[in-house]
């Protein structure tokens, strides 16, 4: 009979403390910083030892200012932070000077808001396209519904007639930096 009353209690004791392992209270003094992270969206997560994504290496390059503050200003930071993957053509702020005077700022203003989004998800391609897969004559179908084509040729890549500068791998994807705004027909 010993042998059956010790095995009773070893579980009703493992029982009791698999029970108040499991009911654990969560402290009150990290509540306010878990709140703000489950309204923040995927750009409010920090990881330092990951290859930047998309968003980050825009952030992190000094010729890309205009870029950032338009894709952060249409609110597509969180939308390009994700897991993608995308191909992201970049403009450089060069760029964004040679357009029309007044362009730029006039894009920005919020009831224009519609027609920047639409610029930039131009510039945005759903999926991982990298040099090597790139074709003469190649079209994209962009994130806002257009197409752009890729001409390759020994000079080097164009997408539509912007030339392509350089390129960057992210964790989610692409990024190729080009010398010219791309504008949707």
């Amino acid at each position: 009979m010993k042998p059956l009353i010790r095995f009773m209690l070893l579980l009703l004791l493992a029982g009791a403390i698999v029970t108040g392992c499991g009911q654990q209270q969560p402290s009150t003094e990290n509540s306010s910083a878990q709140d703000d992270l489950s309204t923040a969206g995927q750009s409010a997560v920090k990881d330092e030892f990951s290859k930047p994504n998309v968003v980050q290496i825009a952030v992190g390059s000094k010729d890309h200012t205009t870029l950032v503050t338009a894709v952060q200003t249409a609110e597509l930071v969180d939308a390009l932070s994700n897991v993608g993957p995308f191909t992201v053509f970049a403009p450089v702020n060069a760029a964004f000077e040679a357009l029309p005077a007044g362009t730029v700022e006039s894009l920005l203003k919020p009831e224009s808001r519609k027609d920047l989004t639409n610029i930039l998800e131009y510039h945005v391609y759903v999926g991982v396209i990298r040099e090597s897969m790139m074709q003469d004559g190649m079209k994209l179908n962009q994130v806002n519904g257009k197409d752009v084509t890729l001409t390759k040729t020994e000079d080097g890549i164009m997408v539509n007639d912007a030339k392509v500068l350089g390129s960057v791998e992210a964790t989610n994807g692409m990024v190729y930096v080009i010398d010219k705004v791309l504008l949707p027909q």
